[in-house]
């Protein structure tokens, strides 16, 4: 079957069987584990607020401890208790600022083991859990490492390429935050992301994450939602070039992993199409039902609805986590019925007097 374009849309992940249509009942759980760039400003509470006034219901909570690696993290007893609390349906991973700057073999020894303890206890407490990684940036003024400066710009350069070695290792996708901190860097200088130890996020920079975790997780612009108490107009555009930065890279950053894509339409010419798209790259196997006795199982369907209505698309994907149950609706109106039209009865003319 042929495919066409598509409207993104997220996708929840739960771990037996997942059930949801677009209003959800249940809310996403999301966990953010990391360092004070997380909990500066509540940075995961500003990302609730803004899927909140998307009218999107999710649950956030947050286990950062400032100046931890994911060596210390490893070692904690009440983050290994956060992550049993609930079947998470995203968990958030940021490692210390510049623990990914350092060659691949320093990361190899002194991260990855520790990487792959945290990893086995997410995917133990829950298999199908989408983990995330926080990439974060470099600081103001670069960083003293050996006898060597690493400005921002090279220190930026060395975290992008640390988080991308153990995303790949690992398949797990990016929020690329650090790059659409460079961007904004770039392109709006004068919006101030650094706080005056030229390192952590002010409330414009910790807005600036929330966006690209939006972004990156709901594959939709904050544009128009929610806005702490930072100037709207630097908002605005902190909105706009997360969205248009995190919407052009999801392959280069594995974010299309595990979505779908579905849209519907009736054409100019009165046909009903409805577009599918299922990215689940480790799947044993899914399905598509059309909801109207038609099933595929191919991962891009384009079908023509011969009938006007309301139909119940429903994909299952089949894992080793077990089996997921993506359900969207199709609603298509029939053409408005012609007006009719009314004969106007002949009016009788009345007769002349004559005098």
């Amino acid at each position: 079957m042929k495919t066409n374009k598509f409207c993104i849309f997220f996708s929840f992940l739960f771990s037996i069987v997942i059930t949801f249509s677009q209003e959800a009942i249940n809310p996403m759980n999301l966990l953010f584990i990391g360092n004070s760039y997380t909990h500066y400003n509540s940075m995961p509470m500003i990302f609730e607020k803004i899927a909140v006034s998307k009218k999107l219901k999710v649950a956030v909570e947050m286990n950062a401890r400032s100046n931890h690696t994911l060596k210390m993290h490893s070692k904690r007893t009440e983050m290994y208790e956060n992550i049993r609390k609930k079947k998470w349906d995203y968990v958030v991973l940021q490692g210390f600022s510049r623990e990914f700057m350092y060659p691949t073999s320093h990361i190899d020894t002194a991260t990855v083991p520790y990487l792959k303890q945290i990893l086995d206890s997410i995917y133990s407490n829950n298999p199908c859990t989408n983990v995330l990684f926080y990439m974060t940036w470099g600081y103001k003024d670069g960083f003293q490492y050996n006898d060597s400066l690493y400005s921002y710009q090279l220190m930026s350069e060395k975290i992008k390429s640390g988080y991308k070695y153990v995303a790949d290792m690992f398949k797990i996708p990016i929020v690329p935050a650090g790059d659409v901190w460079r961007l904004c860097r770039e392109s709006y200088s004068n919006i101030n992301l650094y706080q005056e130890d030229g390192q952590h996020p002010t409330l414009n920079g910790s807005y600036l994450v929330a966006c690209s975790f939006y972004a990156s997780i709901f594959k939709a612009t904050p544009e128009g939602g929610y806005i702490p108490k930072i100037d709207t107009t630097d908002a605005q555009k902190i909105q706009k070039l997360a969205y248009n930065y995190v919407s052009n890279n999801l392959d280069t950053f594995k974010l299309n992993q595990n979505t779908i894509r579905f849209n519907f339409e009736r054409t100019k010419k009165g046909e009903y199409f409805a577009y599918g798209n299922a990215n689940y790259p480790f799947a044993d196997s899914l399905i598509w039902d059309l909801g109207n006795g038609v099933k595929t199982k191919e991962s891009n369907f384009r079908w023509q609805y011969k009938e006007p209505g309301s139909y119940t698309v429903k994909l299952r994907v089949y894992e080793k986590c077990g089996v997921r149950e993506i359900i969207r609706k199709a609603t298509f109106q029939a053409p408005p019925a012609p007006k009719k039209r009314h004969k106007s009865k002949p009016t009788k003319s009345k007769p002349i007097r004559k005098d």
